[in-house]
């Protein structure tokens, strides 16, 4: 069970997330922070350093929600399939997705802390779609001749892509379409007979919105 200061830290960066995806973060001061969270300057400071210390707290909150929620959908009994569906929308969900002008702010004005940011999450997420691949490999889902470092690395970047408010063709699409026909053009490129028929089966049923 967590204490009070932890339940009051935990309120203070999760409610400064939900502020910077609404409001951007460049033209939000310590001062609108304080406001907008309703404490005092005082709590915050308690907390926080500055700007720049609360934006690498909130990277390590996103890392640390998709660490948990990986484990979590480790323990589960979902096939490598389902289980790369999931953790595809995890990983967009915890981003800074919902505006991408967020992410292009986050990039240019806090270009350390953005590239710390996006270290440790390319390390997480790489492993754990490396781990995908030889789960698929075991349940004969995936095809057995995958160099597994590539297409992790290359799986990466198509999710990243997804962030960059520069790809201006997409944004005459659904974020919910784009992210489909990147999951079923990649599925259909690593799986073999039996996963692209599993996959055909359950289309249908699968939820692309995030």
């Amino acid at each position: 069970m967590m204490t009070d200061t932890e339940v009051k830290y935990a309120s203070i960066i999760e409610g400064t997330y939900k502020i910077f995806i609404e409001h951007g973060i460049r033209n939000i001061s310590m001062d609108d922070l304080s406001r907008m969270l309703g404490i005092s300057k005082k709590t915050l400071y308690r907390f926080v350093e500055n700007k720049v210390d609360l934006l690498k707290k909130i990277s390590l909150y996103i890392q640390e929600s998709i660490k948990q929620r990986m484990e979590e959908l480790s323990q589960t009994d979902l096939n490598a399939i389902d289980i790369l569906l999931e953790m595809s929308k995890i990983a967009n969900e915890k981003h800074f997705h919902i505006n991408s002008m967020i992410t292009f702010e986050f990039r240019k004005y806090y270009p350390q802390v953005f590239e710390q940011y996006l270290c440790i999450k390319k390390d997480l997420l790489v492993e754990n779609i490396k781990k995908n691949l030889e789960q698929g490999i075991k349940e004969g889902l995936y095809r057995q001749d995958l160099n597994k470092d590539i297409i992790a690395h290359l799986y990466f970047k198509k999710i990243e892509d997804f962030h960059n408010p520069e790809l201006t063709d997409l944004q005459n699409f659904s974020f919910e379409n784009v992210f489909e026909v990147m999951f079923e053009n990649h599925i259909r490129g690593i799986a073999n007979q039996n996963g692209i028929e599993y996959f055909e089966k359950q289309k249908e049923k699968l939820s692309f919105n995030i």
